[in-house]
Parts: structure tokens; C-alpha cells; sequence
């Protein structure tokens, strides 16, 4: 199915011939993939991307007397294509400042053919990841953990940002899943590598009970309070969140919700997972920083090891190694009004003691961003991304607010 629609705006007074042909050349040359809607707006507001293309100036008045109408199978930001012909600029930017009179959002996209299909390209990802995240159900499994005193969320502003629908499971419900399937709590060991093969078992049973708890529920993710694992099950939830972000599903620690709509929101917009981690130290003179914590998606690691979990000892954490190279570091505020987006380099991994298990070497960009960090975190943990998407990020965001 075509995403991608392109409706058009033409003044009467022009050479119909002449400005079909000049179409023709002008989306030829953008190479996209489209449908050609012309000036029947039926189906309006139905594609992933709605385009509307000002071929001639002398069109401000004709979309005046649409807008209503396009209000009404719409509530997206207006985007108006234009190849500059004609006077279609101008006419773009007038027919723009009547929507901002009207607090309207809208766009002119136009420059460069590889800027215009860039730009289409940028906003197709961000539709894309739009659709994905609306009717999301996101669980919060227990209660945020008590020293998340900052990270606080509205999830009525949420849904009506994202349509993302956050949703509280008892954490006795897992528990309950957990029992029935009669595997025997371990007791810690002298030995690591004892105590590693002793909590293996529960460590499986937990990922098969949250397996079933994203099933009967149907949520796409999740976070976990789980450090009540320890008591409960004297386990640790992280080999289960390990797999189940690299399987897809979207598995955060520490009940954190602000932690876990940015791992959603990251993973619609570039398709892949995120590490959730704390900074354990920071350089602000050369920007390096180096995030910490026991569980990383096996997807995001070229090899990894087996260890306890760092705080207790006890039960299975994750040392993962992630290849050098392009990251991005992310973070947004529970009720969506602020977020932090930095590229950086991952240097290396290492695997120092009195650290959670899997730590991350990264050096900003731009040092000056390690400031936020010191001044005005949003919280501690912050996910860290394969690749540079800042822009990708920024447009979601921008979009929000826009």
C-alpha cells in the first residue's frame, strides 16, 4: 500500500497542460513512492502522509474554503509541497501564515530535490512511528521503585500526546504466574559461577511468566519494579529483560516510566532497541560518560557474560559488549514536555568491579551537553541508542509541540 499521497492546489488561471507537465518533471525527479490524489481530497487524511501540493500561486482563497473541511479528516499538521514554479512559493507562504493566524500547524517543505525527499523521507519516519505508537499499551508492573522520586509521569497527557496507553499490573499477578510454574527459589552460593547455574532456572521461569504476562494483557513493553525479585524470588529480572527486548518487546527496569516511554518511543522511530542505564561517571572537561546497569538487550551486544546482579549479589546479570561506534543518548520527561537528545561515540565497554555489569564509555559530541547531566537531568536513567538520530528525535518531538 502507498503511504504517501499527494493532493494539489492549482489556480485556474493557469495552462492546465503546462502545469501537468511541469508535475510530471517535478515529482519525477523526487523519486518517491506516491499517490497521485490531484485536487480530489475525499480521501484526505487517510494515508501515513498527506501532501499538498501548491503548483501555482493564486490558490490561497481555494484552500480557505477547504480548511474546514480538511480540519475535519485530519488533525495533522498541514504540509505544503512546493517546487517554487509559478509563484507557488508565495502562495505557500500566505496560505501558512493564515494557519498560524489560526493556530494551526503546518509546513512548507521545499528546496533542494535531495532536501525535499530527505525532508519527506524524515516525516514519513515520524508518521510511521506515529501510527505505531497509537492504542500502544504500556504496563507498569508494580510500582515505580521508591528512589525514582523525580520521575513521575501523566499518563492522560501521554495517551493524548501519543495515544500511548499506560496500564498498572499488581505485581502479585507475576508472582502468582511465576509460582505455577514450580520452579524452586535458589539460595545464594559461595561461588558466582554456583550461584549463576543455581538462579538459572528462575531466571528462565521469570522471562516465561512476563512472556505471558505482555500476552494476556497485550502490551507492546513494559517496566518492572524488580528489585521486589529479590525478596520474592531471590532472582533478578535481568536475563528475562534482556531477551525480551531483543525479541521486540519493549522491557524496562525499576518500574521507571519515564525510562520506559523514551525506550517505546525510540525503538517506533528507529526500529531498533535501547540500553537503559544510569551515568556512573562523568567527565565534563572531555564529555565522556559512562553508563552502568545489569541487563542490555542481547540484540545491541557483540558478545556478553554472566554475572550476579551488581547491588545484591545474588541471581543473573548482563555484562554486555557493544561494538564502537555512532550512539545517541536519550531521555524524556514522564508527561512528554522536555527531553534530552545527544550524539556521541561509544569509546568502549568494560567490565570494572563495583559497577552494575554491562558499563558503556561514551564521549558527547558536544561536551557542553555533559552539563545537563550535573545542572538539569531529567532523572537517572537514560537510554542509549545504536547510531546518530538526533534529528529523527527531534522532529518526533518538535511534531508534538508544533
Amino acid at each position: 500500500m502507498t503511504n504517501i499521497a499527494i493532493f494539489t492546489l492549482t489556480s485556474p488561471l493557469h495552462d492546465e497542460a503546462a502545469v501537468n507537465q511541469a508535475t510530471q518533471l517535478f515529482l519525477d525527479s523526487l523519486g518517491l513512492d506516491y499517490v497521485f490524489c490531484g485536487n480530489n481530497y475525499a480521501a484526505y487524511g487517510s494515508h501515513t502522509l498527506d501532501l499538498i501540493y501548491v503548483r501555482t500561486g493564486g490558490t490561497e482563497g481555494i484552500f480557505q474554503r477547504m480548511m474546514a473541511d480538511l480540519q475535519t479528516k485530519s488533525q495533522r499538521p498541514f504540509l505544503l509541497l512546493t517546487s517554487g514554479e509559478s509563484n507557488s512559493l508565495a502562495a505557500s507562504m500566505e496560505i501558512l501564515s493564515y494557519l498560524r493566524q489560526h493556530n494551526l500547524k503546518g509546513e512548507i517543505i521545499h528546496g533542494t530535490t535531495d532536501y525535499i525527499r530527505q525532508r519527506i523521507g524524515l516525516l514519513m519516519q515520524v508518521a510511521e512511528a506515529r501510527q505505531q505508537l497509537r492504542n500502544c499499551i504500556l504496563g507498569i508492573v508494580g510500582d515505580p521503585s521508591d528512589w525514582l522520586i523525580s520521575s513521575r509521569y501523566d499518563a492522560q497527557v501521554v495517551e493524548q500526546l501519543t495515544g500511548i496507553c499506560l496500564s498498572h499490573i499488581p505485581m502479585q499477578e507475576l508472582l502468582g504466574i511465576v509460582q505455577q510454574g514450580e520452579v524452586c527459589t535458589t539460595k545464594k552460593c559461595e561461588s558466582c559461577e554456583e550461584n549463576i547455574k543455581l538462579s538459572f532456572p528462575v531466571a528462565y521461569q521469570l522471562y516465561s511468566s512476563l512472556k505471558l504476562l505482555v500476552e494476556r494483557h497485550r502490551l507492546n513493553g513494559f517496566t518492572i519494579r524488580c528489585f521486589d525479585l529479590l525478596s520474592a524470588v531471590h532472582n533478578t529480572g535481568c536475563w528475562a529483560l534482556a531477551k525480551l527486548n531483543s525479541e521486540g518487546i519493549v522491557a524496562g527496569c525499576e518500574g521507571d516510566v519515564p525510562a520506559m516511554l523514551s525506550m517505546m518511543i525510540a525503538r517506533a522511530l528507529v526500529g531498533h532497541n535501547g540500553f537503559q542505564a544510569n551515568p556512573a561517571s562523568i567527565n565534563p572537561e572531555t564529555g565522556e560518560i559512562v553508563f552502568a546497569h545489569c541487563t542490555i538487550p542481547f540484540d545491541m551486544v557483540e558478545r556478553y557474560e554472566l554475572d550476579t546482579h551488581f547491588e545484591s549479589g545474588i541471581g543473573i546479570g548482563i555484562r554486555g559488549y557493544v561494538k564502537p561506534g555512532a550512539v545517541t543518548i536519550f531521555k524524556t520527561s514522564g508527561d512528554l514536555s522536555r527531553w534530552y537528545i545527544a550524539e556521541a561515540e561509544l569509546l568502549r565497554s568494560e567490565a570494572k568491579p563495583g559497577l552494575c555489569r554491562t558499563q558503556l564509555v561514551v564521549r558527547l559530541s558536544d561536551k557542553q551537553q555533559a552539563n545537563y547531566f550535573l545542572t538539569n537531568p531529567i532523572g537517572n536513567h537514560h537510554v542509549v541508542l545504536l547510531g546518530h538520530c538526533r534529528s529523527l528525535l527531534e522532529e518526533f518531538f518538535e511534531e508534538l509541540t508544533r
